[in-house]
């Protein structure tokens, strides 16, 4: 597909023009995972919310959602059409607020204690929020996993330090080792840092299977909490678990410094690796040393 920003009201994808409520729906829809929720939400009845996104399908050739269980998520090709959406609105705003892009962790935890600077975050996975940065439209890069940057051989700024902890299905045996994790089935979540245990796993010789991978850490919790046995390993600082790979999955939760030119971020990174340690800490991350 071919985008074209129109405006933020609208984006032009090839040659057919998407005004902006589409957007604010699949917004809406990322969050709530009900299409009934979305549309009172947007204060409109939902059939128009559910007919919105069979008009869109039908002209985009795609389908953007699928219903899960009880819920309706977003298909990769809805989150991608967001994706587009929110990248351009960023580029295309002019504002002296401090534009950051991230993992959904580590935007999520800026966004938690940054109430005295003014701020725009950009949710996402490390690598869809790196190339957001390549387009200079934003001045800080937030890491969930410090790999990309390894990768890349970019210097990165520790903000925290986290780890995993295993979740399970409410009817799923109990976990005390690690062997009873022997041929179970979890979610994967892109772009986060369970990789960490994945190798772990791999290390201890133990086999398992990745059922579904999702977007975020969120839309694993809920599938797993929603299903009969699965399991996820999800970041400790948001979701209480089972911390039986807490050393073999403890990672730096960072930030690169995108923006040389702003005033305005160095002064917020100091706060983040001074007076802002307070809030982090308030927040269930671990401080850097």
């Amino acid at each position: 597909m071919k985008f074209k920003s129109k405006g933020l009201i609208s984006l032009d994808i090839d040659g057919k023009v998407y005004d902006y409520k589409l957007f604010k729906s699949l917004e809406s829809l990322s969050k709530t995972k009900s299409q009934r929720k979305s549309a009172k939400e947007l204060n409109i009845s939902h059939t128009v919310f559910n007919r919105r996104l069979l008009k869109a399908e039908e002209k985009l050739g795609l389908k953007l959602t699928k219903k899960v269980g009880n819920g309706t998520f977003l298909t990769q090709d809805g989150l991608d059409l967001l994706d587009e959406f929110r990248k351009y609105q960023i580029q295309i705003e002019k504002t002296n607020n401090i534009n950051i892009a991230g993992g959904h962790i580590s935007s999520g935890l800026l966004e938690s204690i940054s109430r005295p600077y003014n701020i725009n975050v950009y949710s996402s996975n490390d690598r869809d929020a790196f190339e957001l940065a390549k387009r200079g439209a934003v001045d800080i890069l937030t890491l969930d996993d410090p790999l990309l940057a390894y990768e890349l051989n970019i210097d990165f700024t520790p903000i925290a330090y986290d780890y995993l902890v295993l979740i399970s299905s409410p009817n799923a045996e109990e976990i005390k080792s690690i062997n009873d994790l022997e041929g179970l089935e979890f979610i994967n979540v892109e772009g986060s840092a369970q990789r960490l245990a994945w190798s772990s796993l791999e290390h201890y010789d133990i086999d398992y299977s990745l059922k579904y991978t999702v977007n975020s850490q969120f839309d694993a919790f809920k599938l797993v909490k929603n299903s009969d046995n699965l399991h996820s390993f999800l970041n400790a600082s948001y979701f209480n678990g089972n911390d039986i790979l807490k050393f073999d999955t403890r990672h730096v939760i960072s930030l690169i410094k995108v923006n040389e030119d702003k005033p305005e971020v160095d002064e917020y990174i100091e706060f983040l690796l001074n007076d802002g340690q307070k809030e982090i800490e308030k927040q269930g991350f671990t401080l850097i040393d």
